[in-house]
C-alpha cells in the first residue's frame, strides 16, 4: 500500500514480536497520535491471547496479540513493525505482497546489493506485487552509522577518513543471559568465539557500504577485527561476578577500506570494570564520530542516562526511530527503501 505523505487517518500498525526492543515500539504505537494499533503478532504461546497493553505495560487496548501468522495478514494493515530475533525472507516477502509497508530493526535491508541474490529478488517481487515498501533502521546500525555521517560528510569537499566509536559500560546492566552468556563476557579469552568479528562486518558493512555509495567513495573491502581485556581482579557487575583473567571488555572494529587506506570505520567497546588487563583508554557511555577531511570535526554523543536505568532506557533509542518512520516508508514507492532514499524521517510528537 502506498500513501501520501500527510494522512487523513491514522495508519494501522502491526507489532511483530514483543521482545525488549519490539514491546517498547508498541508502546510507541500505541500511545502514538498518528498510528493506530491493529494487531500484535508473538511466538510463543504463554503470551497468546493477551492484551497488548499487558505486553508492554500500559492501559488494556482491546487488542489481543496472536501467535498465527495468517491472523495478522488478514488485517490489511498499513504497516508491519517487524523485530524478531532472526529474519525470515518468506514471512517478510509475505508481508509484503499482501500489501503491508514493513518498517524492521533486523539489519538485513540496510543496502540492498548486500543481500544475496535470491533473496534480492524473492523481496523486491514481494514489494512489487503488494505495491509495498521495506526499510531497515535503528540506532546501531543505522542512526550512527547512517543518518550522523550523511550530515557530518554533508559540511564536506574532501574525506580524508570517518570513525564511529561506541562505547557502553555494561557494569549495571543486569541482564546476565545477554552479557555472560550471548556476548562471551566472563569467559576465558582463548575460550572467546573470534567470530564475533566477522559477524561485525556483516551487521555493520552494509551500513558503510551504503554511505559510501552515497557519497561517491564506494569500498573495495569491509572488514571486521577485535581484541579482549580481562579483568584484572575478581569483579562483581549487575550480572555476575567476572573472576580475575576472564573477559571484561570487548571491542569489536569494522573498518571499510578504499585504495588500501580506511575510509569509514565503526568501533565498538563495551566494557563491565575499566580495571582491565591490558589498561585501555575508555569512553562514556555513547558515540564519538571524527571527521578528518577539508572541515574536521570531532563530534561526541552521550547517553544523559544514569547506568542502573540503561537496560530499561536503551531500547527506545532504536524502537524510536522505527516507530518514527512508519509514516515515510508508508509513503514510499515501492522496494527496499534505504536512508539514502527515504526523505529525512522527522518525529511527529504531537497530540
Amino acid at each position: 500500500m502506498t500513501f501520501t505523505a500527510h494522512q487523513s487517518r491514522p495508519l494501522r500498525v502491526v507489532q511483530w514480536a514483543t521482545g525488549n526492543i519490539g514491546a517498547r515500539a508498541l508502546r510507541a504505537v500505541i500511545q502514538h497520535p498518528r498510528l493506530e494499533l491493529a494487531g500484535v503478532y508473538v511466538h510463543s504461546a504463554e503470551k497468546d491471547g493477551r492484551d497488548a497493553g499487558d505486553l508492554c505495560g500500559v492501559d488494556p487496548t482491546g487488542v489481543l496479540a496472536t501467535n498465527e501468522p495468517d491472523r495478522i495478514l488478514a488485517l490489511g494493515a498499513d504497516c508491519v513493525l517487524y523485530m524478531p530475533q532472526g529474519c525470515d525472507m518468506d514471512v517478510v516477502s509475505g508481508l509484503l505482497a499482501s500489501g503491508a509497508n514493513v518498517v524492521t530493526t533486523r539489519g538485513e535491508f540496510h543496502r540492498p546489493r548486500s543481500l544475496a541474490a535470491d533473496d534480492l529478488a524473492q523481496v523486491e517481487e514481494a514489494c512489487r506485487r503488494g505495491r509495498s515498501s521495506i526499510h531497515s533502521t535503528g540506532s546501531s546500525p543505522g542512526f550512527i552509522t547512517e543518518v550522523v555521517p550523511l550530515a557530518l560528510t554533508s559540511m564536506q569537499r574532501r574525506l580524508d577518513s570517518l570513525k564511529i566509536e561506541e562505547s557502553a559500560d555494561l557494569s549495571q546492566r543486569p541482564s546476565p543471559e545477554l552479557l555472560l552468556g550471548l556476548m562471551g563476557f566472563g569467559k576465558q579469552p582463548e575460550s572467546f568465539d573470534p567470530g564475533r568479528w566477522a559477524h561485525g562486518a556483516h551487521s555493520f558493512g552494509p551500513s558503510l557500504r551504503l554511505v559510501a555509495d552515497a557519497i561517491g567513495l564506494p569500498l573495495d573491502d569491509v572488514t571486521g577485527t577485535g581484541e579482549v581485556a580481562t579483568a584484572r581482579h575478581d569483579t562483581t557487575i549487575a550480572a555476575g561476578t567476572l573472576e580475575a583473567g576472564t573477559v571484561a571488555a570487548q571491542r569489536m572494529i569494522v573498518t571499510g577500506v578504499r585504495e588500501g587506506q580506511p575510509l569509514l570505520t565503526f568501533q565498538a567497546t563495551w566494557y563491565c570494570t575499566r580495571d582491565l588487563e591490558p589498561a585501555w583508554e575508555l569512553g562514556p557511555t555513547g558515540w564519538r564520530v571524527t571527521v578528518e577531511g577539508d572541515a574536521p570535526m570531532d563530534v561526541g554523543i552521550r547517553f544523559a542516562v544514569p547506568l542502573d536505568r540503561m537496560a530499561e532506557l536503551s531500547p527506545g533509542f532504536t524502537a524510536n526511530r522505527a516507530v518514527n518512520s512508519v509514516a515515510a516508508v508508508c509513503a514510499a514507492p515501492p522496494g527496499i527503501q534505504t536512508t539514502i532514499d527515504l526523505p529525512q524521517v522527522v518525529a511527529d510528537l504531537g497530540g
